[in-house]
C-alpha cells in the first residue's frame, strides 16, 4: 500500500492573529504554525494503515521553505517521505492548490509512484474550505469521501464511516481512492526525540508548481481578495466571589442569580 497524505502550514489557533497594513495578508511575524487538526489526524491514520498493511507513505503540504517544519514533524511519527510544493508564502486559493496538488501526484505517477490512497484533512484550520481533496478527486476521477471518522482498508477496498443525523453512514470504495478525515478519527501521537532526530537526517523532495491561477489569468479565472477583516473581539470580566469556606454563600447566590438553584 502506498498512502498519500496532504497537509496544510497554519497559524497556530491560540495566537493572537493581527493583519499587514494593507488588510491583506496575516501579519505572521509573532506567530508560530502547525497543521490543521484534522491533518494531524489524517497523518496519523496514514502511519496507522501502513503500520498494519505495510507498505509506503509520503506527506505533500504547499507553502514557503519554513513549511519543511511540519514536513518533518510528520516524518518524525512516521511518514516515509515528504515533498515541499514550494512557494514565496502567499496564500493559495483553494482552485489553485487543488491543481498544484493534482500536477504534483500526475508528475509521480510519470516517475512510476502510484497512490492506493489520498488522505486530506475534512477542512483547513485557517479557511475551512472544504474544497481541496474534492477537487483533487474530481480531477484524477477517483471516488471522494469525506467527513470520515472511520477507516479500514482490506484487500483493495476502503471501508469508511461517518457520523449522520445521530447515526453512521457506511461506504464501501475500491481504490486508489480520495478520503477527507475529520478530528477524532483518532488520538495522534507526538513526535518523539529519535523520531524528530531522524526526521532531521530525511530529504526533503521540492518542487515549484506553476503560479496561482487567478495570479496567471487575471481576475476573471476566479474571485479576488479585496481584505481580510478581524472579528469583533469580545471582552469577558472576571469577578472573585471569595476565598475557601467563606466564598460558598456568594457561590449559592450567584447560582441562584443565574437560575440553576431555587429555594
Amino acid at each position: 500500500m502506498n498512502v498519500l497524505v496532504c497537509v496544510k502550514r497554519v497559524p497556530e489557533t491560540g495566537g493572537r492573529v493581527t493583519l499587514s497594513s494593507d488588510a491583506r495578508e496575516i501579519d505572521t511575524r509573532y506567530l508560530g504554525f502547525t497543521v490543521s487538526p484534522h491533518e494531524e489526524c489524517a497523518t496519523e491514520e496514514a502511519v496507522r494503515l501502513i503500520e498494519a498493511n505495510g507498505g509506503s507513505s509520503t506527506v505533500l503540504t504547499l507553502g514557503p521553505e519554513a513549511a519543511s517544519d511540519q514536513l518533518r514533524a510528520a516524518m518524525a511519527i512516521g511518514i516515509d517521505r515528504a515533498i515541499l510544493l514550494e512557494t514565496d508564502g502567499q496564500d493559495w486559493d483553494p482552485v489553485s492548490t487543488s491543481v498544484a496538488i493534482v500536477d504534483a501526484i500526475r508528475a509521480e505517477a510519470a516517475a512510476g509512484v502510484s497512490y492506493d490512497l489520498l488522505l486530506f484533512g475534512n477542512e483547513a484550520a485557517d479557511s475551512g474550505d472544504f474544497q481541496v481533496a474534492i477537487r483533487v478527486a474530481l480531477a484524477l476521477g477517483l471516488p471522494c469521501i469525506n467527513g470520515v471518522k472511520s477507516l479500514a482498508v482490506k484487500d483493495g477496498v476502503a471501508t469508511a464511516r461517518r457520523e449522520a443525523g445521530g447515526g453512521w453512514e457506511v461506504f464501501e470504495v475500491p481504490l486508489p481512492a480520495v478520503l477527507a478525515v475529520r478530528e477524532g478519527i483518532n488520538l495522534p501521537r507526538y513526535p518523539s526525540v529519535p523520531g524528530r532526530l531522524r526526521a532531521k537526517k530525511k530529504e526533503i523532495e521540492r518542487s515549484v508548481p506553476v503560479a496561482r491561477l487567478v495570479g496567471a489569468m487575471g481576475p476573471a479565472a476566479g474571485p479576488e481578495k479585496i481584505r481580510l477583516r478581524l472579528p469583533a473581539e469580545t471582552e469577558g470580566r472576571v469577578e472573585i466571589l471569595g476565598t475557601g469556606a467563606e466564598a460558598a454563600p456568594a457561590v449559592v447566590d450567584l447560582l441562584e442569580r443565574i437560575g440553576v438553584l431555587a429555594r
